[in-house]
């Protein structure tokens, strides 16, 4: 009997682009080694632009592959199937005293999926990305079928999965080491930064103590205010610091609430955006004193509203996320502020982190330096003559734009960010001769073809 499937229109999480698609939903773990299940597989779709459907092409869901199978209480180590999604985990093992080792800054993402995209969090220049905590995948091919990989045993097929964006076939089940925590709190500290430099400095300050470090930034400010922003600084909270009503209730997901309906695209203007920036950097910048906050606040807070996408219209968004080298991006992240706030395309969702070392994948995106990651809304033209200008700066720098977020990037343009490149193709090549896993991304970058 065929696999049960629908046709469907799929986007990323921006909703721009968007296709028609053939999604088949297996039902057990072992309908992965099926024939048909040979494509390209996606997880709660949460990548924000064409990376996660095929156009016109067969995309296998894992929604219902979603068991935990094991877990060592003496290590943290996790063995679970792909489609388990980071918000089951913590409602699992947060109040055992467990979190995830990294995060993007959402919950509502597969583990398939953030091993796939290899996902950063706040902590990214103590701890690295999600790959780096990873014992073991589990990948179905359709050149070696079910292949079993680590750092130590096919590392290269471990490595090509890690930010292979599911390219390399799918990732059934993986393993993975959770934190130990005393609470699911946290401590946290803001600071107001007048400009772009203080931003920079603040989050340049060693944080040890403080393994999450985040920057908002105010992207519409020009001239001395230029990259004003709010920098924000956190650890777990140990069990003695509690005091705070609701804390301990923080241990599970807290309430969500709708976003019933597509807001009109004059909503988001320069004017509306500008007036929340303002208020927000005052409003925030005043909590100088730490303070105890529960993870959802401080990890997710857009989980806090559903179907959040829904602000940015009918038209969708595309989020933009680069990173650029320590030794130019001050420069390079001044230069790219100042064409954002020149075209005045508001985005109020705007984040500078800092990055540690690279990753050993050789598509994964972090490298060291900084990242600056934002929200436009889609406005045709106008949105892709701003996204190609970024794309070159970003290029001249030595820098990289990130592939799980991405929609309009060109196949030059990512050959010169991904030196790497020629490396992963070889492994792909092996994992899947015939090319029978793509994606719309990987068409639109052409990266069936040598470099």
């Amino acid at each position: 009997m065929a696999l049960p499937w629908k046709s469907e229109r799929l986007s990323g999480w921006g909703r721009h682009p968007a296709a028609e698609a053939r999604l088949l939903r297996p039902e057990r773990y072992r309908d992965l080694e099926r024939p048909e299940a040979a494509c390209l597989a996606r997880g709660l779709g949460r990548s924000y632009g064409d990376a996660a459907f095929d156009a016109d092409g067969t995309v296998l869901s894992t929604a219902r592959l979603d068991r935990m199978l094991a877990f060592d209480p003496a290590t943290g180590l996790l063995e679970a199937e792909g489609g388990v999604r980071f918000d089951d985990i913590l409602r699992t093992f947060l109040p055992r005293g467990w979190f995830l080792p990294v995060t993007p800054g959402t919950k509502f993402v597969t583990l398939g999926g953030a091993l796939a995209a290899d996902v950063h969090g706040k902590n990214h220049h103590v701890d690295g990305s999600l790959g780096r905590h990873a014992a073991w995948l589990e990948l179905f091919t359709p050149g070696e079928g079910r292949l079993r990989c680590s750092p130590c045993e096919e590392a290269e097929a471990f490595h090509a999965a890690l930010g292979g964006m599911g390219l390399t076939g799918t990732l059934g089940a993986a393993a993975i080491r959770l934190r130990p925590v005393e609470s699911p709190a946290m401590v946290v500290r803001h600071a107001g930064a007048a400009d772009l430099e203080a931003l920079f400095r603040l989050l340049g300050q060693e944080t040890a103590e403080e393994p999450y470090t985040v920057a908002w930034i105010d992207c519409l400010s020009r001239g001395a205010r230029l990259g004003r922003g709010v920098f924000m600084a956190g650890r777990h909270a140990a069990k003695g610091e509690l005091g705070a009503p609701g804390l301990e209730a923080a241990a599970v997901s807290g309430p969500r609430f709708p976003m019933p309906l597509d807001l009109p695209a004059i909503a988001l203007n320069r004017a509306t955006v500008g007036l929340f920036n303002a208020v927000y950097h005052w409003a925030q910048s005043r909590k100088s004193r730490p303070f105890l906050s529960g993870f959802d606040p401080f990890f997710y807070p857009l989980d806090a509203i559903r179907d959040w996408n829904r602000m940015y219209g009918k038209a969708g968004f595309v989020q933009y996320q680069c990173v650029l080298p320590q030794a130019a991006a001050f420069d390079g992240m001044k230069a790219l502020l100042e064409r954002i706030a020149a075209s005045g395309q508001a985005s109020f969702l705007a984040v500078l982190k800092r990055f540690g070392p690279g990753d050993p994948g050789p598509l994964s995106f972090p490298m060291e330096g900084f990242t600056l990651a934002l929200d436009l809304p889609w406005r045709g033209e106008a949105t892709a003559r701003l996204l190609v200008d970024l794309d070159a700066r970003v290029a001249a720098d030595g820098g990289r734009v990130y592939l799980a977020k991405d929609a309009h990037l060109g196949p030059e343009s990512f050959r010169a960010m991904y030196p790497r490149f020629g490396e992963w193709l070889a492994v792909k090549r092996r994992l899947d001769p015939e090319g029978r896993v793509q994606s719309s991304l990987s068409r639109r970058l052409r990266m069936a073809e040598d470099p």
